[in-house]
Order: C-alpha cells, then structure tokens, then sequence
C-alpha cells in the first residue's frame, strides 16, 4: 500500500538522460540514492526495491505505487495506473530530491499484452524508475542494514528467514524501524506470491520495498499489507517471475549486486541506521 504525499519538501535535482552502465559506485555510506529511499510518484509515496541495469540504471518500485485506483485496486490486469513516462522524485539520502522516469510498469504491459493468468494479473507488481546518467554516480545497490543482494532467487519454504528495509513516510524518520527481518508463513499455489510475517511488519508507504532470502538473494517485492486472513502479513511478490516476464515482453533487465557483504543480525542491521 502506498502513501498519498502533497509534495516533496526539498528541490528537484537534474533532468532525466540515458544512464550508462556503471562502472563503480558510490560508498554505500554516502550513497544519495539506494534500495530503501522514498519515491514519489503522482503524489504518493513508497519505498525503493533494488538496483537493476539493462542498457540503463534504475531503481525499482512496485507497479501499485503508479496506480490511479484506491487501495482495493490490485489486480494489475483491470486496475488504472500512470503512464510510462511518468516522472517520479526520490528522495535521497542526502536531503536532496531526484528526479528519474517510470520507464516500464507491469500493469501497463500485462494490460497492454492482454495477460489472462489469475495469479500472474493479482501479484507481478514491478515498475522501473530510470535514473538520470548524473545520479548515478551518487548511487549504491546495497540494502541498508542487511548489505547484498547476492544475486536474484525466490523465497524459501515456510518458516525461512527473510530480510526487508522499509521507509515509509508514516515512521517519522526513524530509521532504526526500517530493517525488518522475519519468516516465510505459504507461498500461493503458482508461487508468484509469498506471504511474510515481520517484525516489525511492512506498512502502508512500505510498498515496492525489497525482500532478500536466507542467503541475501533478491526473492520478492512488498506489494499488499494483508488484513486476511493472515491479518498483519505482508503479501511479497516473486521478483524471479517479475523478472522473467519484464524479459519476455521486452524489458531484460538485472539486479545490481550489492558492494557490501549480506549479513543476518537484526542488532547489526539497527546499528547501523543509528551510526554505531
């Protein structure tokens, strides 16, 4: 579920140019931009995912967060949403807002190629924002608090660790809230979807934000706050289906691995969102 912003607080930074391939990146220390910043699009806020290239550098999101109905709305193959093409601002790390483009939405394409698979319509929720080639530089693919990703795979069987960072606006800016680890509850039978409790749990304005598995791997996207039946649950897409079905209706793209190495403390994660 995304969070409806009137507008962002500080000053739009640069225009949107094709982004080479990078070749370094930013320290994650001092990355403006990253997996767990704010986005905005259209108003409403969620949280970033990962770092993906493919003839550019982007930064995922969910598809919802683009979406133009309310938040029952989520079957992206009858729901409206913003156009491609769409700006969206993010908002940095370092106070700074930047501006990048929702160049690819699942909702749009699965409209667009007339996707008729129940599961594939209810939970492939990816949207790509590309940034602009001066951000780049400014950017780091680490998750904060966990480091990785490692490399993309699902989520494991039940009771498997998975780790996330949320950074919804409805936390007031502390941080030391935003890594979240928990456990895999089901997966839904074609396996596009798993359902994760967390402590704490994601929340509205969490949505778009990634998953890593036990191993760090990329596994899933935040897309539904569950209410029921698993009431407090997170629904997480699977970001391999995503991935495979961005690549086969034209979008091949890959996650970024992060610089910084994956590791498993929840202490170590909130440490280091308050500097120790």
């Amino acid at each position: 579920m995304k969070v409806r912003i009137l507008a962002p607080a500080v000053a739009i930074m640069a225009s949107l140019a094709l982004a080479p391939a990078a070749s370094a990146w930013a320290p994650a220390s001092t990355a403006a931009i990253h997996p767990g910043v704010q986005t905005i699009t259209g108003g409403a806020q969620c949280t970033a995912n990962f770092v993906y290239q493919g003839g550019a550098t982007y930064l995922g999101q969910a598809a919802h967060c683009s979406g133009t109905g309310g938040s029952t709305e989520t079957n992206g193959c009858d729901s409206g949403s913003l156009p491609e093409g769409t700006p969206v601002d993010i908002q940095g790390s370092d106070g700074n807002v930047y501006r990048g483009t929702m160049v690819y939405n699942s909702w749009i394409r699965m409209q667009a190629a007339h996707e008729t698979d129940a599961e594939t319509c209810q939970y492939n929720d990816l949207a790509l924002i590309q940034l602009n080639s001066a951000d780049v530089a400014k950017t780091n693919p680490s998750v904060p608090g966990w480091g990785g990703p490692t490399g993309v795979g699902s989520e494991g069987d039940t009771l498997a660790d998975t780790y996330s960072y949320g950074n919804s606006s409805l936390r007031g800016g502390v941080t030391f809230l935003s890594p979240k680890q928990g456990k895999v509850v089901e997966r839904s039978p074609g396996g596009w979807s798993t359902d994760v409790y967390t402590v704490t749990p994601g929340i509205p304005g969490d949505s778009g934000s990634g998953f890593l598995n036990a191993t760090g791997q990329a596994a899933g996207v935040l897309s539904t706050v569950a209410i029921a039946p698993l009431a407090g649950s997170n629904g997480v897409g699977d970001l391999p289906r995503e991935l495979a079905w961005a690549g086969a209706h034209g979008f091949s793209i890959s996650v970024v691995n992060g610089t910084e190495p994956f590791q498993t403390n929840l202490a170590t994660a909130i440490g280091s969102q308050l500097g120790f």
